[in-house]
């Protein structure tokens, strides 16, 4: 898809976007062949541009792009062409949040022109479990993507056996899975799961299961929540998504009883 000459159209989801110019986009897309590529969609925000309807988030999207003619060395590939490929309707309401939470761990954990088909169909089939009214299962399968995310870029250790020293575990003890040291026994106060559970994670994760996975992690909600969090803001360098923060906002400002009104309320 790098290329200056013609190629098949490969599948790709709409990442992020900038604006470039008063009728261009700088598009961040997480493609299936070549990982996170960033192109510049020349003419998309003009009103009659083909481009314009289908340049969405969260839409499976079938894409062409090339390096410039006069620059093979070029980081930021041209769009030349991108069309809906069919899918799940748009997300909206809280999934929303959701969804752009993963758009943003691709996009500050994943280098770009690195490809992982098995972690674009990981993030192609959570899409719709995001969309579903049931929060467990929402739960699950964020967790489940996160996993799935840590092992594809090699932040994961294996999961059947202490890091350290390479012993399996024991099915009924408690082990917790520590930034810093890897898969460990349980100290106390910290998440744990046990032994069982995480050789079971492992399994579904060289399976490719990734549906017997997000069984999995519903059943361990509050530890691996925890567990994953502390993970993935070690890795970030930084205590807290943007993503996270709209969200907790956003909580906060639905949480908070309305005033007393002394005469009626104002249509927003």
């Amino acid at each position: 898809m790098s290329s200056r000459r013609a190629t098949a159209p490969a599948p790709a989801y709409v990442l992020h976007r900038y604006d470039w110019s008063e009728s261009s986009l700088i598009l961040d897309l997480f493609s299936r062949d070549q990982g996170r590529i960033t192109v510049a969609a020349k003419g998309a925000k003009r009103p009659y541009s083909q481009l314009r309807p289908v340049l969405l988030p969260f839409q499976r999207l079938l894409v062409v792009a090339s390096r410039p003619a006069k620059d093979e060395t070029a980081d930021i590939l041209t769009l030349r062409s991108a069309e809906w490929a069919g899918g799940q309707p748009m997300l909206g309401g809280s999934a929303l949040f959701s969804g752009f939470y993963l758009n943003e761990l691709l996009m500050k954990l994943l280098a770009r022109h690195d490809p992982h088909p098995l972690l674009f169909d990981a993030y192609a089939a959570t899409l719709p479990a995001l969309g579903a009214a049931d929060d467990t299962l929402t739960q699950a399968a964020l967790r489940a993507f996160e996993i799935v995310l840590l092992r594809e870029i090699g932040l994961l250790p294996q999961l059947d056996e202490q890091t350290a020293s390479g012993l399996a575990l024991a099915a009924d003890a408690p082990y917790q899975l520590r930034p810093e040291l890897g898969l460990v026994a349980w100290q106390q106060g910290e998440a744990a799961l046990p032994g069982a559970r995480w050789a079971a994670l492992q399994q579904a994760l060289d399976h490719g299961a990734l549906a017997e996975l997000q069984v999995l992690c519903a059943q361990a909600l509050p530890a691996l929540k925890t567990t994953l969090r502390g993970l993935l803001h070690y890795h970030l360098g930084s205590p807290r998504l943007r993503t996270r923060d709209v969200m907790i906002d956003a909580q906060q400002l639905m949480d908070a009883p309305l005033p007393l009104a002394s005469s009626s309320p104002t249509t927003p």
